[in-house]
């Protein structure tokens, strides 16, 4: 297996198999031979989860099979009324599966319409096929922006730089030259040639690392993690509270020995049941993988891939937004403007040579401007050029002499291309004025026979020669998106910081940046960023505007920024994104992005409208406060649930609720209610801290359910001879009220529709006393009227006692909570 950065021992051959040239490519009859034996460029995709993998993560855990066993424990028992929490799991992981499924098919789709494409030589002739379509021996047309599909081979004639960091960690891009080995999830930098697959599909370095390279590590979710640490917890709690219950019931049959002779035992395995099914809160995952995949199917519909779900939950919480100027806040058109001349007599075949510079097929939408505008007659055949890198800032090309345009000719930004040398400081001073109008600025300068060394090699941003001498000066306009000022203004609103970071000229930066509301200022120029880590923090936290910022200095703000504490957007469509988009919390691509840009985002705008961005943020929210809603309520109850189980079991008195009385308690107080809770909008920003957020208000919210069902208890055992009947009804009227109020403070700020779902709670309860079959199935009745008056007072006791936490825990955190939210 080859290593990143290795090269071939000997450079391919000037012949494929079968005596054809290699530029000429494989033959219709070569790539269907290949196919047909199943050597394809397929592996797994890894945009979503198998159907397998939905179905086993919903289904196949720990608390199902707890719950799975309970479920036949009973129907052997022949207590199939008490099992209805078994049918309440089976929907819960449909649901999961079947929501999941529904995203998963929809993402798939956009996906596959978006996938990566490779450009070949077949048949003589060039043509763009998918990704997964390539075979060995296919001839790959490399250039800037691309990802590397197969593992491939250079050919003689090509000179890349390729960014190998999704496979060896490596930051800085490695020059590849004729003979060098491109691995499966790189991506091209610099440079262009021709290259060979000789591996494909599971057989590439890529695959074999691990099925993830190739593509992006996982999102990392605050809220997943804080879930998987609560159930952790429980895990530990549930045998040992298990064993406490299973003894006081079998102590309140008449012991061990007594309640397994005389058969006592079983309607005490009621109370078990019911203890344990109660303290798993099975819902809770459910909402969260419903929350995602609904949010990712939503975000599908606005025309937003989502690369990967959990990507949601960082939407939510967002608070710096960096945007790259072109393609973001401009069009991403650039129109050639005019030609200006940089004070010395232009020299011969300057013309000829700008043709050069526009024919490239691969070039950038500034270069296939210039092409529009210069369009190539009889193109010049090259003696050597030097591909544009965002780092070195020009490209350049030598004619050989007697050519029409001899000599070397340098184009690019006018501060690399002019700076260094007083013969040119005219032409610099000139090209600064066109900058501060806002037109796009190119230099194009020529010197005498070839550049000195061996600059394509070495990529570096080094001075040129000082005998370059500037020709002339090429602006270029670039159209404004519409949407612009608006969008940016729904991030100012919502309290997101809007940074705006470019490689263009500071001052044409600037004169953009106030188009769009940033006020009169200047823009930051990047050559003059600190070295200094904390320099460089405070320089993010105190300027807005930055131009002249190379990819390697993007990728430093963006980690500036996440030191401060920030969450992190980063936008852009070009290939010098690519090292910021991966180290942001979440890369946004747009459509016109470059395949390597795409391949590193978290999601990508399929239609480029940067409006879109506002939705996209607000869908985050909705997802994520709404889960911090619901499992403010299923961990209260888990709590509650818990804490009388211990209390029962120590005191070695029966546990108080059958299990279908906790069923249809938990479906109406919590189920049914949180499920559309969790779907309704909410455009509050998330802060960090979720799991200590629905932990403060949960535990204190749980001790006060669970003491105020102990004192109903007490006062049923001590105050008066009460049956077992009535005593779960009080307790059950107690704890109902609890765990409504619980849901209203949840369910804050009100509308209507969440209105109705707590009407609809309250309606529901009522029916389980009011109406004869359903109370005879649950064996509810209304208890006497001491009993039911206590029951009452203690419940409004423990409602007020809970809305005092949950106003303390609101002014605690500064209104950051979700709970009870303003």
């Amino acid at each position: 297996m080859y290593e990143a950065g290795e090269s071939l021992e000997h450079h391919p051959s000037s012949s494929m198999p079968g005596g054809r040239r290699w530029h000429d490519g494989l033959t219709s009859a070569d790539v269907l031979e290949r196919t047909s034996a199943g050597r394809i460029n397929r592996v797994p995709g890894t945009t979503s989860r198998s159907l397998w993998e939905i179905v086993r993560a919903n289904v196949l855990t720990l608390f199902n099979g707890i719950v799975a066993g309970c479920f036949i424990l009973l129907l052997v028992l022949d207590q199939w009324r008490d099992a209805l929490f078994g049918f309440s799991a089976l929907g819960n992981s449909l649901i999961g599966i079947v929501q999941e499924y529904r995203a998963k098919k929809s993402l798939d789709r956009l996906a596959i319409l978006h996938a990566a494409e490779s450009k070949v030589v077949r048949d003589g002739r060039p043509q763009r096929i998918p990704a997964d379509a390539l075979v060995p021996d296919d001839i790959v047309l490399l250039s800037a922006g691309e990802q590397v599909s197969a593992d491939l081979r250079l050919l003689d004639g090509g000179y890349v730089e390729v960014d190998e960091s999704f496979l060896t960690g490596e930051s800085e891009p490695v020059s590849k030259a004729p003979g060098a080995v491109l691995l499966s999830g790189s991506l091209i930098m610099a440079g262009s040639g021709r290259a060979a697959v000789f591996r494909a599909g599971p057989d590439t370095f890529a695959y074999k690392l691990t099925a993830e390279a190739k593509r992006f590590s996982l999102v990392t979710s605050e809220i997943r993690s804080g879930l998987d640490k609560v159930l952790r917890v429980i895990t530990w709690l549930l045998l040992p509270t298990a064993a406490l219950v299973a003894n006081a019931q079998i102590q309140n049959a008449g012991g061990w020995e007594d309640a397994l002779s005389s058969g006592r035992w079983i309607p005490g395995t009621l109370g078990l049941v019911a203890s344990i099914i109660s303290m798993i809160p099975l819902g809770l995952v459910l909402l969260t993988s419903v929350a995602f995949a609904v949010g990712g199917v939503r975000l599908a519909g606005h025309m937003v891939l989502v690369q990967e779900l959990a990507a949601v939950e960082v939407l939510a919480r967002v608070d710096v937004l960096c945007l790259d100027k072109t393609g973001t806040l401009s069009s991403g058109s650039i129109k050639f403007d005019a030609v200006h001349d940089a004070g010395t007599p232009p020299a011969e075949g300057w013309r000829r040579a700008l043709e050069w510079f526009g024919a490239n097929e691969e070039a950038s939408t500034t270069a296939k401007s210039i092409g529009a505008a210069f369009p190539a007659g009889d193109l010049l055949a090259a003696a050597a050029s030097v591909p544009f890198t965002s780092a070195r800032k020009w490209s350049a090309v030598t004619f050989p002499p007697g050519s029409g345009a001899p000599g070397t000719w340098v184009l690019g930004a006018p501060d690399a291309v002019l700076a260094g040398s007083s013969r040119r400081a005219g032409a610099h001073r000139l090209a600064a004025a066109l900058a501060s109008t806002g037109l796009r600025t190119l230099a194009l300068a020529h010197m005498p026979g070839s550049l000195p060394g061996s600059v394509p090699e070495s990529g570096e941003s080094g001075r040129l020669p000082p005998e370059l001498v500037p020709v002339v000066l090429l602006t270029f306009r670039e159209d404004i998106r519409k949407d612009a000022h608006k969008t940016l203004a729904y991030f100012r609103q919502q309290g997101v910081a809007v940074k705006i970071i470019s490689g263009d000229d500071p001052r044409t930066v600037a004169v953009l940046a106030r188009e769009v509301g940033f006020g009169q200022g200047a823009a930051y120029d990047a050559r003059n960023l600190p070295a200094d880590p904390l320099l460089l923090e405070k320089t993010m936290e105190d300027h807005h505007v930055f131009g002249s910022v190379t990819p390697a200095q993007k990728r430093d703000m963006v980690q500036a920024l996440k030191r401060r504490g920030h969450t992190v957007a980063m936008t852009g469509d070009g290939v010098n994104d690519v090292l910021a988009l991966k180290d942001a919390d979440l890369g946004i691509a747009m459509d016109t992005a470059s395949p390597a840009t795409k391949a590193v985002a978290r999601l990508v705008l399929l239609d480029g409208r940067f409006d879109r961005l506002p939705a996209v943020v607000a869908e985050g929210r909705r997802a994520i406060s709404n889960i911090e809603r619901v499992s403010m309520v299923f961990l209260s109850k888990t709590v509650y649930i818990t804490l009388i189980s211990l209390a029962f079991a120590l005191l070695l008195l029966p546990f108080p609720f059958l299990p279908r009385q906790l069923s249809v308690l938990d479906g109406l107080t919590i189920g049914l209610p949180a499920f559309f809770l969790a779907l309704q909008p909410s455009a509050q920003r998330y802060a960090p801290g979720f799991l200590k957020r629905s932990l403060a208000f949960s535990v204190p919210a749980g001790m006060c359910a669970a003491l105020c069902v102990l004192a109903v208890a007490a006062y049923a055992r001590l105050g008066g001879q009460h049956g077992t009947g009535a005593v779960q009804s009080a307790t059950i009227i107690s704890l109902a009220l609890i765990a409504a109020w619980i849901l209203v403070m949840a369910s804050r700020p009100l509308n209507w529709i969440k209105t109705l779902i707590l009407a609809g709670m309250y309606g529901g309860l009522v029916l389980l006393f009011t109406v004869p079959p359903v109370k005879d199935f649950f064996r509810l009745d209304w208890p006497p009227p001491d009993l039911l008056a206590a029951s009452v007072i203690v419940a409004l006791a423990g409602s007020l006692a809970i809305e005092g936490i949950g106003r303390f825990q609101r002014r605690l955190a500064g209104g950051q909570g979700m709970a009870g939210g303003k």
